[in-house]
């Protein structure tokens, strides 16, 4: 799924390429697309239509396009969402969900997904922030995210430390890879309990956290095949730098250990095991 770094480089491509236009139509190509929109495809298609977007923004993994009128356009990629920038003339993708065209006649927003987990809605009145997103924490790199309050809140938890990265209500936009990586600089096993973290070792991680998210902003995200692309349909190339996600048996870098790879809510979980011991009792 994507996480914060390929949901932030596809915000980037929409701020130049969609904020000021006007939208002149919307097709529906399926209704699953915008399920999210209770009352429906209709619905969705009038409160866009004749609309300004003002700008683009984002929370986590989620983004939303402000409107004119004080609504915005919300999106989630899911599992295989793109939102692609389209001459008029180009032939439709396979997956093809929803078409956005514009007043200028310029290139049209295709929303494609291929899996139909992600999926569109209209938040009427929810420019500044969708109600819908409200109980999403603030993502690491937000200006206004407060490290002592997360490193607080962090410590509380009676968890492991990678099911709290998870948290989208304790920090957002980190998911799968990135937590991965962010443990192995920290040197921390996905399983370290919470509670037994000091804060110098919690503002440390957040560190990684954001050093990671940052550099994977800096490559276009992170693509594992042909399903994350950003507006123009380039994939991100930060896998040539991932230290531990995705490589079982692999050397690590930092020590030449085989990485390890455990089964993980459903997922898996990527570690050196000298480098990120399974934790025993202790602080860090």
């Amino acid at each position: 799924m994507p996480e914060l770094p390929e949901v932030e480089t596809v915000r980037r491509g929409l701020d130049r390429w969609v904020t000021g236009r006007t939208i002149a139509g919307v097709e529906v190509h399926h209704p699953r697309a915008v399920r999210r929109h209770g009352p429906g495809p209709d619905h969705f298609a009038s409160l866009l239509v004749g609309r300004t977007v003002t700008g683009t923004r984002r929370r986590g993994k989620y983004l939303w396009l402000p409107l004119d009128d004080g609504a915005a356009l919300i999106g989630h990629l899911g599992m295989s969402g793109q939102l692609l920038l389209q001459p008029a003339g180009a032939a439709d993708e396979i997956h093809l969900r929803v078409r956005f065209t514009f007043a200028d006649g310029g290139p049209q927003l295709r929303f494609v997904d291929q899996r139909t987990f992600g999926g569109l809605a209209v938040s009427e009145g929810g420019a500044t922030l969708p109600g819908e997103l409200a109980h999403i924490a603030r993502d690491p790199l937000d200006a206004e995210f407060v490290d002592e309050e997360f490193v607080t809140s962090l410590r509380r938890r009676r968890t492991g430390v990678k099911r709290a990265l998870l948290d989208q209500t304790l920090i957002s936009g980190v998911g799968n890879i990135y937590a991965d990586e962010a443990l192995w600089r920290a040197k921390l096993h996905w399983a370290r309990p919470t509670d037994t973290m000091t804060r110098p070792g919690a503002r440390t991680l957040l560190g990684h956290v954001r050093d990671v998210l940052t550099e994977a902003i800096g490559a276009g995200g992170t693509s594992f095949d042909a399903l994350y692309v950003d507006v123009n349909g380039d994939s991100g190339y930060f896998e040539r730098a991932l230290a531990v996600y995705g490589r079982a048996g692999q050397e690590c870098g930092r020590c030449g250990s085989p990485v390890r790879r455990d089964p993980f809510m459903n997922r898996s979980s990527f570690t050196c095991p000298r480098c990120q011991p399974r934790p025993r009792n202790g602080r860090y």
